[in-house]
Order: structure tokens, then C-alpha cells, then sequence
């Protein structure tokens, strides 16, 4: 079995981030849960956090912006970002305002860290295809609540 590494060294072309905040309620309690994959899509890293009480739209921009922060040592040649929120991407790529005055500050932390890497997209992705972050954002949450009927 291939050991998961906490860094994998200098000189990785690509990077695959996939971030995903969950909140049980909304507002309610919050977690997030980040997967990065190299180019060819080896799971390199996967965690999650408990965030405490907050919005979904909250939770999945501190996903992001924890996730960021993991690659930003690496110095990739170029960042994929995926979230399953269309939201926060489409807020990420300028087309769509930020009306919620709680996403400004975290809008601008994640604005700061993507400028940081030299060839980074944000990319809108079905949940299916962001699986192993939303297991883990509700990993962190079934430790900490209990589901409601509807499983999430």
C-alpha cells in the first residue's frame, strides 16, 4: 500500500485540488473536506476540520481557502481547482457579485492565496466527482452531529 505523503517535493506540474464545505442546517454546523491529487490522479493528501456553527457558502469557501494554503508550499506549475459549488466558483471567477457581506473577508482570502500561483483555474464540478472531499467534510461532521433524516 503507497503511503500517503504531507509533501511531495519541489517540481509537480499539476496539482488537482477538490475542497468541499457541508453545514447541517443553514446556518448550522459546519466542516469542510479537502483531497489533492497529482496530475494523474493520486491521492497525495486528504484531510477534514471542524468549523463550528456557519453557512454552507462559509464552509465551503474556508475548504478552499485550507486547501490553498496545503498546496501553496508545494509550488506547483499550475493548480485545478474543483468545488461543487457553483457559487463560490462562479464568485471565484468574477460573474457572479458577492451579495452575503460574510463571504466579502473570505472572498478575499482565497482572492489573495489564487494570485499566489502562477497558473491556477477554478472549475465547477458534480458532487459525484468530488466524492472523497465531501466524505471527508462529513466525516468531520458525523463526529460532531448527528444526521438528520435526509442522511446529510
Amino acid at each position: 500500500m503507497r503511503e500517503l505523503r504531507s509533501h511531495p517535493g519541489d517540481g509537480l506540474k499539476v496539482l488537482r485540488l477538490f475542497t468541499d464545505g457541508a453545514s447541517r442546517g443553514n446556518p448550522g454546523s459546519a466542516a469542510l473536506g479537502v483531497v489533492i491529487e497529482d496530475e494523474h490522479g493520486m491521492r497525495l493528501r486528504g484531510f477534514h476540520r471542524w468549523l463550528g456553527k456557519m453557512t454552507n457558502n462559509e464552509a465551503e469557501y474556508h475548504a478552499l481557502i485550507d486547501g490553498l494554503k496545503a498546496v501553496k508550499d508545494w509550488k506547483p506549475d499550475r493548480v485545478e481547482v474543483y468545488l461543487d459549488s457553483k457559487l463560490v466558483v462562479e464568485q471565484m471567477n468574477g460573474r457572479y457579485r458577492i451579495k452575503a457581506p460574510e463571504l466579502v473577508p473570505l472572498h478575499q482570502k482565497a482572492s489573495e492565496l489564487l494570485r499566489e500561483f502562477p497558473d491556477v483555474t477554478v472549475q465547477h464540478v458534480e458532487r459525484a466527482k468530488n466524492r472523497g472531499a465531501d466524505a471527508l467534510a462529513n466525516m468531520s461532521l458525523d463526529a460532531r452531529v448527528k444526521k438528520t433524516k435526509t442522511g446529510r
